[in-house]
Formats: C-alpha cells, sequence, structure tokens
C-alpha cells in the first residue's frame, strides 16, 4: 500500500514539473515577443517658418499742461484732432482708430510738490491714441511720418510704442506639423540604419508648443514661427 502512494506521489511530481518547465519555456516566449514589439526610438522633429506679421498696433502716446482743466482740455482735443487727421489723411479708416480718457495729474497734489519753488504748469495730462490695423506696410509708413506730428507742436511720449502679430497660426499648423513628424522619421530612419533596423509605424506622437517670436530685433515685423514634435515610432529586423 505505501509502495503504490510513493509511487503516486512520484509520478505526481513528475508532471507539475513537466507542466512547470513548459509552462515556463511558454513564457519565456511571450516575454522575448513582447520586449520584441516592444522595441522602439524617440526623435525630435523641428519645423521653421519665418512670416510677416499681419496685424500692426501703433500706441501713440501724447503730453499736455496747462494751468486750468479748460485750458488743458483745449489743448489735449486739438493735438487729437491733429492726431487722427494725421492717421485718417494717411488712408486709415476711423474705425481702426482709438484712444483713451487723457490721465490728468495735478502736481499740487503731489507729495513732493514745493509751493515755494512752482511749478511752470500745475496739470499734465497724456492722452493715448492706439492705431490698430491690418494694413502693416502702411502703418510702417505713417510711422516714418512721425515728425510731421512733433512740427505740428505734438510732443510724443517716450512710451508710445509699435507692436506686430501674426494670427494666422492655425493656418499654417497643420503643414509645420507633418513637416515635422516627416523630420522626425528621416531622424528615425538614421538611427535605424546605424542600428542595423527598420523604422516601423508610430508608437506615439507628443506636439510641442507653438512658439512665434521676432525673427530679429530690428524687423519685428517678421515673425520667426517654430514647433518640435516627439515621436516614439517602432524598430524592426530586417
Amino acid at each position: 500500500m505505501t509502495d503504490r502512494r510513493t509511487v503516486a506521489f512520484l509520478a505526481l511530481g513528475i508532471c507539475l514539473a513537466c507542466g512547470l518547465i513548459i509552462a515556463s519555456y511558454i513564457i519565456g516566449n511571450a516575454l522575448v515577443e513582447f520586449k520584441s514589439a516592444e522595441r522602439y526610438v524617440t526623435v525630435k522633429g523641428l519645423s521653421e517658418r519665418i512670416v510677416e506679421a499681419d496685424l500692426a498696433i501703433w500706441s501713440i502716446s501724447f503730453r499736455n499742461s496747462a494751468n486750468d482743466l479748460e485750458e488743458l482740455q483745449r489743448s489735449i482735443d486739438d493735438n487729437k484732432t491733429k492726431l487722427y487727421n494725421f492717421l485718417l489723411e494717411a488712408g486709415f479708416p476711423e474705425s481702426e482708430i482709438s484712444s483713451m480718457p487723457p490721465q490728468i495729474t495735478d502736481t499740487q497734489a503731489l507729495p513732493y510738490y514745493d509751493a515755494g519753488k512752482g511749478r511752470e504748469y500745475r496739470y499734465v495730462a497724456v492722452t493715448r491714441v492706439t492705431l490698430r490695423s491690418g494694413d502693416v506696410a502702411n502703418v510702417k509708413k505713417a510711422m516714418e511720418k512721425a515728425g510731421q506730428l512733433v512740427s505740428a507742436g505734438i510732443a510724443i511720449g517716450e512710451d508710445s510704442s509699435a507692436q506686430f502679430a501674426f494670427t494666422k497660426l492655425n493656418d499654417i499648423k497643420p503643414e509645420m506639423i507633418a513637416e515635422a513628424t516627416k523630420n522626425a522619421r528621416e531622424a528615425a530612419e538614421q538611427f535605424a540604419r546605424d542600428s542595423g533596423s527598420k523604422v516601423g509605424a508610430i508608437r506615439r506622437a507628443s506636439q510641442g508648443y507653438f512658439t512665434v517670436e521676432d525673427r530679429d530685433a530690428g524687423s519685428p515685423d517678421f515673425k520667426m514661427v517654430r514647433v518640435v514634435t516627439t515621436v516614439d515610432f517602432f524598430l524592426t529586423s530586417h
């Protein structure tokens, strides 16, 4: 009876051992196939494009001074009329011109006012007029003629400035993404040649942020648009 049990346990042990060996072989092959399927390379692709700004914003400030508010308002209105006429005569519609209420400072109310020394004018006003136009070339021409405003008695403020923007980014996004992805594949193919592999399908792709910056300090009306994509490509054996 004991011998029969021993033989049975021995047979069961042999079966279990064989099962473990077979299972280990199957799992081992599955892991090898899984790792093989996960062979990939991560590369980056760049796309750059120089574009011309399609929107110009010219902010012009001017200063007026007077000893009473009525006189101050008359001088503000006079300068604003001259400035509006300058822009209208340059070919800009009135709908593209706007202005903010003047900021008026009473110098006698300033904490550092010295009544003994006095001041030439009591009230100082700063007024800002803004031109917002898609005719970038014409805005640049008008800016070149800004000396006419000075000749007309308008004291243009130092904080006057011009900004140029590119607003049609969505129109060029698809082409730039495709170009960046193409460049990424070329980089992957170079890696694959060096490693004796072939580039397969895209495993994963992530698009970076689009950046729009001035091409250089001397030409802010031209922009450099840039995007970088990161792509994982599967690698296969020859």
